[in-house]
């Protein structure tokens, strides 16, 4: 099983490095636009937000965003890709538990998310003056981040039928998440409403932590902004699981 899994990772892996320049290198490019955009011209006019200036501020929901979509866009991405192409089929037919199977996209999507992490926060550097508060809460936030979202797009990639499937839930409910989920903004100074609507944004949570992280400023507890990932994990982990089991719009008639 050890080898299989490995051989799977090592694919992933692979697969993403071969072609760093659509993979790393725009997330980085779209990282110098936010913080020339948002921190560089508008943040001297908005000023401070939670007690730190707003180009501080957004930085660690550009990380997390990039981390979000990147680890996500890799597993929809490659197991469709696998199942476009039948080669998926080779997995079925072998002796690989489904679970590895599972593990071995996860850990690709978590490695893809990782690489362009490390590359926006390198070019994020050259900007502002990076001091972590904690890097136990950012590795803790990052892991629950990037295997959520992974599991997330393989469950994606498995209904998909078509490229366009591929495309819908980053665009239509992916991002808007990550922006609603307080990327620019800190929750504290919208009305009560709006607050109480953000709490069943599950971004919102992994936002804040990853800020506390950073900043050490926060909006939440961190117990609720790391239980809310890990529920979620073990319900995606299951239902994904449960869909390869299944065989669901995987095996052919």
């Amino acid at each position: 099983m050890w080898i299989a899994y490995k051989t799977i990772v090592f694919k992933e892996v692979r697969r993403f490095a071969r072609i760093w320049i659509q993979t790393i290198i725009p997330p980085v490019i779209t990282t110098s636009l936010y913080l020339l955009i948002f921190g560089g011209l508008m943040g001297s006019r908005i000023g401070q937000m939670q007690g730190v200036d707003y180009l501080h501020f957004i930085v660690p929901g550009i990380i997390l965003m990039t981390v979000i979509m990147q680890s996500y866009a890799n597993t929809v991405s490659s197991f469709f890709m696998a199942k476009y192409n039948n080669s998926f089929e080779e997995l079925l037919v072998s002796p690989t538990p489904n679970w590895i199977i599972l593990m071995g996209y996860i850990s690709g999507g978590v490695s893809r998310g990782f690489c362009v992490g490390l590359a926006v926060t390198f070019t994020i550097s050259f900007f502002v003056e990076i001091r972590p508060y904690s890097f136990s809460i950012l590795i803790a936030t990052f892991f629950l981040t990037s295997i959520m979202f992974s599991l997330a797009g393989f469950i994606n990639a498995i209904f998909a039928r078509t490229f366009d499937d591929v495309s819908i839930i980053p665009n239509f409910v992916l991002l808007p998440l990550t922006y609603l989920g307080g990327m620019f903004y800190s929750i504290d100074i919208l009305p009560s409403f709006w607050r109480g609507l953000s709490s069943f944004n599950p971004i919102f949570y992994m936002m804040d932590s990853f800020r506390l992280g950073f900043l050490g400023i926060g909006s939440v507890e961190l117990w609720k902004a790391f239980i809310v990932p890990l529920v979620m994990i073990l319900l995606l982990a299951l239902i994904a699981n449960y869909f390869l089991n299944r065989g669901v719009s995987i095996k052919t008639e």
